[in-house]
């Protein structure tokens, strides 16, 4: 991560741009180190902290984040569940089982999975141009929406500029037509098809052609197609205005330098990001939705296949890594690739995926890290889980 916007979301560590402090006083509590982090045993009982658990415990003790979280999922569908860290800096709480975040770039999966699916239903064509569904609205320098598919859309291939470079200090409540315009105020980086390059802008287009096509809003699209369908029980797109965390859930923190204390940034609009990254979950549904996609359980063989078809992506995700329709393929070090996506939204990071045979683990810490050796160990963290 070579400097981001506090806002920054996307999917990996390896973001650009510039680090702000802008917290709204109402949200901003300051608060001061606590040491020694309490470190919490995995809920399934061992004689001692297994590999998964003594990775969390690393990432709370040398990474620089409050807290961190795991769900491990076994291919015969056994689930154990970790915890390390302090919930709450303020009030010591402990780290709430499987507790919810904010899942960020995970979203994009989600959003990705809805278009697929009205692929199927012949009401949507991977190769039809944005102008199909948006006539006129992706106008801009080097950018015409009659050039832009919706392929290019979903495998971030577009050109489509970056909108979260360009927002202004304040968070409040932003229209998804408003975060488009943000973008197109600056010029195409590339020719659609021309190139590979990770730009939130992709998914917000993805998420009005969803309300275009089907008339109904994208939140209530995702909750019909997915959410209800395979049963994720802790895993909502907040509504408008809606800043908080509904369920239990760990405090997501932010900090300006080593230098400076952590602040509390739990409660925030989150619209700036909508269809790019609003999403709420906890590790044990992501896994579910994970696995449920991969099983075939969410689309047609066609439409998983084309998902999963990737163009190299290694300079966002890293060695080896690919991005497909929304959809991230990783090597895993014990051989074989894992697939997911993983997000960053203020306060919280979140890694995972699902191998070929059915295990699937995600961790999420609570602070977005900085420093290549600890997002390196939250990879690590991932890493170990599924070649356990």
């Amino acid at each position: 991560m070579r400097g981001q916007k506090w806002w920054a979301f996307r999917s990996t560590g390896r973001q650009h741009g510039t680090r702000r402090q802008i917290l709204p006083a109402a949200v901003a509590m300051t608060v001061a180190l606590m040491t020694p982090l309490a470190l919490v045993p995995p809920t399934a009982s061992a004689a001692g902290p297994d590999t998964v658990q003594q990775s969390l415990n690393a990432l709370v003790r040398d990474g620089g984040t409050p807290a961190a979280l795991a769900s491990v999922k076994s291919p015969g569908g056994r689930d154990r569940t970790y915890t390390a860290g302090i919930g709450d800096l303020a009030t010591g709480a402990p780290v709430p089982v499987d507790g919810q975040v904010r899942i960020g770039s995970n979203t994009k999966t989600f959003v990705a999975v809805v278009v697929l699916q009205l692929v199927a239903e012949r009401r949507v064509s991977l190769d039809a141009f944005v102008d199909t569904y948006l006539p006129g609205l992706v106008r801009g320098k080097g950018i015409d929406g009659r050039r832009i598919t919706v392929r290019h859309l979903l495998q971030q291939t577009s050109g489509l500029p970056e909108y979260t470079s360009h927002l202004g200090d304040d968070v409040r409540y932003y229209a998804p037509r408003e975060l488009l315009a943000t973008a197109l105020r600056h010029p195409a980086d590339f020719a659609p098809g021309k190139r590979w390059k990770y730009s939130n802008t992709n998914y917000v287009l993805a998420g009005l052609i969803v309300q275009k096509v089907t008339g109904r809003p994208l939140a209530e699209e995702m909750d019909r197609r997915i959410i209800k369908r395979i049963g994720l029980r802790h895993t909502y797109f907040p509504t408008p205005g809606d800043a908080s965390i509904r369920e239990p859930h760990p405090h997501g923190y932010y900090q300006e330098s080593a230098q400076t204390p952590l602040r509390d940034i739990t409660e925030m609009d989150p619209s700036w990001a909508w269809a790019a990254g609003q999403m709420i979950s906890t590790n044990s549904d992501l896994n579910h939705f994970f696995t449920a996609l991969l099983t075939g359980r969410l689309l047609p063989a066609l439409q998983l296949a084309r998902m999963r078809s990737t163009v190299p992506a290694e300079a966002t995700f890293g060695p080896g890594a690919r991005y497909g329709l929304g959809l991230v393929s990783r090597p895993l070090p014990c051989g074989g690739l894992s697939w997911g996506h993983g997000g960053s939204f203020p306060g919280y990071e979140t890694r995972g995926g699902v191998t070929e045979d059915g295990r699937a683990a995600n961790v999420a810490v609570t602070a977005q890290l900085t420093g290549e050796t600890a997002r390196r160990s939250l990879e690590d963290a991932v890493d170990t889980a599924l070649c356990r």
